[in-house]
């Protein structure tokens, strides 16, 4: 059950940092309204606080939530630019979750 906790816990905190990295680039770069860098600050705020509630070391933590950060990332720009993952993405996205796979799993032995 702790791994289903820690892999929602890492979408969450992907989902957060994605959101508030986006909302600043529609500002910058889409003309869209200043206004959205409060949630953006909102989100990236969420973000640090959500990395606090790993239950595991930070450095083992940022590794990997890395391969999960992609892996929404690659889910983005499918759903949210609409542009369609090609076979090296979805390739890209399964060698990083399986690196991730990796470290925690090692970190349950130690």
């Amino acid at each position: 059950m702790e791994i289903v906790k820690v892999f929602g816990l890492f979408l969450l905190t992907a989902i957060a940092e994605i959101v508030g990295c986006y909302l600043p680039y529609l500002w910058l770069k889409q003309e869209g309204s200043v206004w959205l860098l409060i949630p953006a600050g909102f989100s990236l705020a969420m973000f640090a606080w959500l990395l606090t509630l790993h239950p595991n070391s930070a450095g083992r933590i940022y590794a990997a939530y890395g391969g999960i950060y992609i892996s929404v990332a690659i889910m983005w720009l499918w759903l949210v630019d609409s542009i369609k993952p090609t076979f090296t993405d979805w390739l890209g996205v399964l060698v990083c979750l399986l690196g991730m796979a990796i470290i925690m799993i090692g970190a349950r032995h130690t």
